[in-house]
């Protein structure tokens, strides 16, 4: 492996791309640290080592753990690349509801620039709301409860909206880095921004821990973390192979087809899309709870405490319950509108293959949609364990951080799968030079 990173730096344009993304990703934790006009830093700091053990911290654990610890710092990339992962979801989504979608995706290149483009419109649309929702809980005392200090140092209209217009440029340069990373750099650039800010956070969650509850504990969870990188490269890497024959056709005076190949359908189909969705959903209610109480009241009402009791507190079981449901719901969502059996089965049929014992066109999608809801039961139940698995070991370090430890869970899951793909993207690249891959 050491030697494949050798041949991989001694290829001239492979390490132009590899120094490239890490350039983008050392900018890309600098905005991170750095903090917007108008914020008081020094109390931020304070704030954050001050409510990090409280329950309250695990309403924004993914969002904060994807930006690296930069959302409650609120620092010029304080929003990151939430709003352009939410926003191609979205998209994607809107193609199966929108016809004209459908067909821009159907167009290609072409169709494909033109959806890039209105996710770019929708990011900076969901960056603009998402900073003004966050300085405003900031301003109102609310983003960090429990803390008395102001840390907006100007809570004035135009400063907050100052603080708005840079968190938003931020958004939209992380969006720049990443598509930057992807078309110049190694690997998909979202995908590894996200694996920077998360990367950026074990140092800071493992000394925590180390201080708080010992070697002991500290050596336990890190034994805890390896077995559940291992089951995650398993599961990640497993893939159920459909055979496909495709028959001999003659086009001209040359033969095509006759060859065997398979169609893979990973266990783990939708990726963390679904844990996405799971937790965005389960952090709205709290978030509407804060916007609507009053200063003036600080009584919350009965709905408001039923938000307290079961949907803010990560070691709750009734939250635990929720969120492991709405994981194997949307996986299934997700599954169903990312993949077509229908469209599949007719690609087939197009360039002549099919799959033995199983004719062409709709047998044949009915035996993919057979197969694929058997493969996504337990992909659904894998992803929703991996998720809420931090959440039952919530008392291990009593830090406040271990319901976003970068250790395990979700955490794990977005590094290996990043990490996996990253790896392989270089190993094709180095395959095609003739020198030897990461992967044997």
């Amino acid at each position: 492996m050491l030697s494949a990173f050798v041949s991989a730096f001694r290829t001239p344009d492979l390490r132009r791309k590899i120094l490239f993304t890490l350039g983008l990703v050392a900018l890309y934790r600098l905005g991170a640290a750095l903090p917007s006009p108008g914020v008081d830093y020094k109390a931020v700091q304070e704030c954050v080592d001050l409510v990090s053990g409280g329950e309250n911290a695990g309403i924004y654990q993914l969002i904060n753990l994807f930006s690296g610890g930069a959302l409650l710092q609120l620092s010029v990339f304080a929003i990151g690349i939430m709003p352009y992962i939410t926003a191609s979801i979205i998209i994607q989504l809107l193609t199966v509801v929108i016809p004209r979608f459908e067909e821009l995706r159907k167009e290609g290149q072409a169709g494909q620039t033109k959806m890039t483009q209105y996710t770019r419109y929708l990011s900076i649309a969901l960056a603009i709301l998402q900073a003004t929702g966050l300085v405003a809980l900031a301003a109102r005392g609310q983003l960090l409860q429990g803390c008395q200090q102001d840390i907006l140092a100007d809570t004035s209209i135009f400063g907050m909206i100052i603080i708005v217009l840079v968190m938003t440029a931020g958004a939209a340069l992380v969006m720049w880095f990443g598509e930057q990373i992807t078309e110049r750099g190694v690997g998909n650039g979202m995908s590894l921004l996200i694996f920077a800010g998360i990367a950026a956070r074990i140092p800071l969650e493992g000394k925590a821990i180390l201080e708080s509850r010992g070697g002991l504990v500290f050596g336990l969870v890190c034994v805890a973390a390896f077995a559940i990188i291992v089951a995650v490269i398993f599961v990640e890497q497993g893939q159920r192979r459909i055979p496909v024959q495709y028959a001999k056709r003659v086009v001209g005076r040359k033969m095509y087809g006759g060859s065997s190949t398979y169609l893979p359908l990973k266990v783990n189909q939708a990726g963390v899309i679904p844990v996405i969705f799971a937790s965005s959903l389960l952090y709205l209610p709290n978030l509407i709870a804060q916007l609507t109480s009053s200063q003036n009241n600080p009584d919350p009402s009965w709905w408001q405490e039923i938000i307290q009791k079961y949907l803010v507190n990560p070691g709750n079981p009734v939250y635990i319950g929720i969120y492991f449901g709405l994981i194997v719901f949307f996986t299934y969502f997700y599954v169903a509108i990312t993949f077509n059996p229908e469209e599949r089965a007719d690609e087939m049929k197009k360039f002549g293959g099919f799959i033995p014992g199983y004719r062409p066109g709709k047998p044949t999608a009915d035996y993919l949609n057979f197969v694929l809801s058997r493969i996504t039961l337990p992909g659904s139940i894998y992803l929703g364990l991996v998720a809420v698995l931090p959440n039952l070991f919530l008392d291990i370090g009593n830090t406040g951080g271990v319901q976003n430890l970068p250790f395990g869970g979700t955490a794990v899951l977005i590094m290996v799968s990043v990490g996996l793909d990253t790896v392989k993207q270089i190993e094709s690249q180095l395959m095609n030079r003739n020198y030897e891959g990461f992967l044997k």
